[in-house]
């Protein structure tokens, strides 16, 4: 019978650096998405009636590229 003293516990800390890695990405995730939603733009009315419109989603598109 092998005598271990000696808890290697290294396996434990990769682990707890893998969950605290993961939650530290969700949280960073999460606020970056409530800071984009909390941006309001101007939206000017739109002269023509008919064809394309630039409504504020197609902005938000353009936006993003």
């Amino acid at each position: 019978m092998k005598d271990n003293n000696e808890i290697n516990t290294s396996r434990r800390d990769l682990l707890k650096g893998l969950t605290t890695a993961a939650v530290a990405g969700a949280v960073v995730a999460g606020t970056t998405k409530v800071a984009t939603a909390a941006e309001t733009v101007e939206i000017k009315p739109d002269v023509k009636k008919n064809g394309y419109r630039e409504t504020q989603h197609v902005r938000d598109y353009y936006d993003s590229l």
